[in-house]
C-alpha cells in the first residue's frame, strides 16, 4: 500500500465496484439518451480500466483485505470482505479491457437496435457482477456476485426476447447454471463446517486444506462445472450463441466462463488429491468432447462456442494437475484471441447476414482486415508458434507430462496424451471453419457479393487490437517458450524440466490437423459420427431421455393423481361437509330451536294461566281453593 496515502486503495476498490452499477441504474432508467448510451458505458468502463491500470503501479506488496461485519449468530460470524492481490489486479485489467473493446464494437454493431440503452445497462450490470467476483474476499461475497453474473447473463443471452430460440437458450443457461450453483452453495456450507471460515486469506493459509474432505472440494468445483461449461453441464454454452455476438465475445470467451477457472485458482489449496484427480478427468473429457462437437458444426458461432468449451476443459485439467499458473496464463491469452474470433465472426455475420458457414465462402478479398485478424486469432487458438496460444498451451502440456511422470501409474499418461491430441483436433475444426468462411466460392443467398464490405472502424478497431494481442511478444521474448514470461512472476507455473520433444510434436499435430481440416469434404449429416458432433455428443438427448421426460411423466402422473384422487377426496369431503352442515342446520332449527321455543311457549302459557288466577277477586280465590281441595281429596281417596 502506498505510504503517502494508506486510504487510497480502499477508495479505488469501492470506485471500481460502484462505477458499473451506477452505469446500470443510469442506463436502465433511461436517464441517458439512446444516442449517448454507448458513450456513457464507454466512459464508465474506460474509467474503470484506468483505475485498474493505476492499481498495477500502486499494488500492495501483500494481499489487502477489507472486512466488514455483516451478521453474527451465536458463535458464528459472517462478514463482507474484498481482496486485492496480484491475481485480482490482473483480472480487473482483463475484464475492463475486453469489456471496453466489446462496447466500442457494440456501438456500431447494434446501431439500429431500439433497445440499445437496455443492452448497455445489462452489460454494465454484468461487468459489475464480474468485478464483484474478482474483488471478493470470501466465498460468501463471491457467491452473491456469482448469482448476479448468472442473472445478467440470462438477460443478455435472452436479449432478443422476441425470438423463441433466444428465450429458450437463456432459460437453459440459467437452469443448468443453477445446478452447478446449488453444488457450489453446498460446498460453501461444508467449507464453513470443516474449516470454520469462508475468508480466502484464511483458506489459502498453510494447513487449511488438511481438514478439507474430497466432497467439499467437489461441491465447490460444481460451481465451475456450471459456469465454465464443463462435462456434463456444457450444452448451454453453444445454445447461448443466440445472444448478440458482442455478448458472446465478452461473456462466453473472456469473462463469465472464466469465472469458474478463477474460482479454482482461489480455492486450489482446499482441494484434496482425490478431488484434483476428478477435476483433471472432467477437464480432459470436456476438452475432447468440446473439440469433437465443434468438428462438423455449420454455425460459425457454435464452432467458436465449442472451441471455448474445449479450451476451458484444458484450463480445468491444468488446475487439477496443480498447474495454476499455466491455467491462468492460458485464460489470459485465450481471452484475447477468442474475443477477437467472436468479434471477427460478428463482422462476417454483419456482412453476409447469416451464421451458416455453408452460406459464406470467398470472403478473403472482400473482408481483408477481418481475414487477417481471423487468421491470427485462429493461429493462436490452434497453438502455432509466434502466437500467444502456443506459449500458454506449451506451459500446460509441459506441466501435464511432468505431472504424469510423478504419478505411480502409467495410466496417468492418458491425460497429457489426450490434451496433446486435442491440439490437433483444435487445428482441424478451425482450419475447416477458416476454409468455409474465406475460401472457395461465395455461396450466400442473402447478400450479393458486390454488396459485401468491411464493417465500420468502430468494429474493425477492436478486432485489430485483439488480433495484435494474439502475438507472442506481449507475453514472452522467446516465441517458442513461455517459461520466461512476466506472467509467471505473478503466478508461478508448475515446476519441472522443459521437454524438448514436446514443442515439435505439438507443432506437427497442429499442422497435420490443420491440413486435414482445410482439405476435408463436408460429409452428410445422416452419418452417426456427424450426428455425434452436431448433437453435442447426444448429451441433450440423454438429458431429455433420462431426466426431462421422466420428470415430465412423473409430473403428469402426479397431476392426474392430484386431479383424480386428491381433488376427488377433497371435493367429496367438501360435499359431505355441506350435507352435514345442512343436516346440522335442520336439527338446530327444528330440534334445538323447537325445544327452546316450545319451552318458552309453555312458560308463556303457564304464566298467562297463573296471571288469570291472580285477578284480585275473592270469589275466584274461593273457587280455586275449593277446586284444589277437591283434587287433593280425590287423590287421597
Amino acid at each position: 500500500m502506498p505510504a503517502d496515502n494508506p486510504q487510497l486503495l480502499p477508495v479505488l476498490m469501492a470506485t471500481l465496484l460502484g462505477l458499473p452499477f451506477v452505469g446500470f441504474l443510469v442506463l436502465f432508467a433511461f436517464v441517458a439518451k439512446r444516442r449517448t448510451a454507448g458513450f456513457v458505458a464507454l466512459l464508465l468502463t474506460g474509467a474503470g480500466l484506468i483505475i485498474s491500470m493505476f492499481l498495477i503501479i500502486q499494488a500492495p506488496s501483500q494481499p489487502l483485505t477489507l472486512h466488514f461485519d455483516w451478521a453474527t449468530m451465536a458463535s458464528a460470524s459472517f462478514g463482507i470482505s474484498f481482496r486485492l492481490d496480484s491475481l485480482t489486479i490482473l483480472m480487473l485489467v482483463l475484464v475492463h479491457f475486453v469489456a471496453l473493446l466489446v462496447q466500442i464494437y457494440s456501438i456500431s454493431y447494434l446501431h439500429d437496435e431500439p433497445k440499445l440503452c437496455r443492452y448497455f445497462a445489462y452489460l454494465q450490470l454484468f461487468v459489475g457482477a464480474m468485478l464483484g467476483i474478482v474483488l471478493a474476499g470470501n466465498l460468501l461475497v463471491m457467491y452473491a456476485f456469482w448469482e448476479l453474473v448468472g442473472l445478467s447473463s440470462y438477460l443478455l443471452i435472452g436479449f432478443y426476447s422476441e425470438r423463441a430460440a433466444a428465450s429458450k437458450a437463456a432459460q437453459k443457461a440459467f437452469l443448468m447454471n443453477r445446478i452447478g450453483d446449488i453444488g457450489f452453495l453446498i460446498g460453501i456450507f461444508l467449507t464453513y463446517h470443516y474449516v470454520g471460515t469462508l475468508e480466502f486469506s484464511a483458506l489459502t493459509a498453510n494447513g487449511a486444506g488438511a481438514v478439507a474432505p474430497t466432497l467439499m472440494g467437489l461441491c465447490l468445483f460444481m460451481g465451475c462445472v456450471g459456469k465454465s461449461a464443463q462435462f456434463p453441464l456444457l450444452t448451454w454454452l453453444p445454445d447461448a450463441m443466440e445472444g448478440p455476438t458482442p455478448v458472446s465475445a465478452l461473456l462466453h470467451a473472456a469473462t463469465m466462463v472464466a469465472a469458474g477457472i478463477f474460482l479454482l485458482a482461489r480455492i486450489h489449496p482446499l482441494l484434496s488429491p482425490d478431488a484434483l484427480i476428478v477435476i483433471t478427468v472432467i477437464g480432459t473429457i470436456t476438452t475432447l468432447w468440446g473439440g469433437y462437437s465443434a468438428v462438423f458444426q455449420t454455425d460459425i458461432k457454435k464452432v467458436l462456442a465449442f472451441s471455448t468449451v474445449s479450451q476451458l476443459g484444458l484450463m480445468v485439467a491444468a488446475m487439477g494437475m496443480d498447474n495454476v499458473g499455466g491455467s491462468m496464463f492460458h485464460l489470459l491469452t485465450h481471452a484475447f484471441f477468442k474475443a477477437g474470433l467472436f468479434l471477427s465472426a460478428g463482422a462476417v455475420i454483419h456482412t453476409v447476414h447469416t451464421q451458416d458457414m455453408r452460406q459464406m465462402g470467398g470472403l478473403k478479398n472482400v473482408l481483408p482486415t477481418t481475414f487477417v485478424a481471423y487468421t491470427m486469432c485462429t493461429a493462436a487458438l490452434a497453438g502455432l508458434p509466434f502466437f500467444s496460444g502456443f506459449l500458454s498451451k506449451e506451459a500446460i502440456l509441459n506441466g501435464a507430462f511432468d505431472w504424469a511422470s510423478a504419478q505411480n501409474d502409467n495410466l496417468a499418461y492418458i491425460i497429457p496424451t489426450s490434451l496433446l491430441l486435442s491440439s490437433g483436433l483444435t487445428a482441424l475444426y478451425m482450419a475447416r471453419q477458416w476454409r468455409l468462411i474465406f475460401f472457395g466460392d461465395y455461396r450466400s443467398e442473402n447478400v450479393p457479393l458486390t454488396q459485401a464490405h468491411e464493417p465500420a472502424w468502430l468494429m474493425r478497431g477492436p478486432i485489430m487490437v485483439l488480433a495484435g494481442l494474439s502475438g507472442w511478444i506481449w507475453f514472452s521474448i522467446n516465441p517458442l517458450s513461455g517459461h520466461g514470461s512476466w506472467f509467471f512472476r505473478i503466478l508461478p507455473m508448475a515446476e519441472g524440466p522443459t521437454l524438448s520433444w514436446l514443442a515439435p510434436v505439438s507443432i506437427g499435430l497442429v499442422l497435420l490437423g490443420g491440413w486435414f481440416g482445410f482439405r476435408m469434404r463436408e460429409p452428410k449429416a445422416i452419418y452417426s459420427y456427424v450426428r455425434l458432433s452436431l448433437d453435442y455428443g447426444f448429451l441433450d438427448f440423454f438429458y431429455k431421455t433420462l431426466i426431462i421426460r421422466p420428470t415430465l411423466r412423473l409430473a403428469a402422473l402426479l397431476n392426474r393423481t392430484d386431479q383424480r384422487v386428491v381433488d376427488r377426496l377433497v371435493n367429496n369431503a367438501g360435499v359431505a361437509t355441506v350435507v352435514l352442515a345442512h343436516l346440522t342446520y335442520g336439527f338446530d332449527r327444528l330440534g334445538v330451536d323447537g325445544l327452546v321455543n316450545g319451552m318458552a311457549w309453555l312458560a308463556s302459557r303457564l304464566g298467562k294461566l297463573t296471571r288469570s288466577v291472580q285477578n284480585g277477586r275473592v270469589q275466584s280465590y274461593i273457587t280455586t281453593a275449593v277446586i284444589g281441595l277437591l283434587l287433593v281429596l280425590w287423590w287421597l281417596l
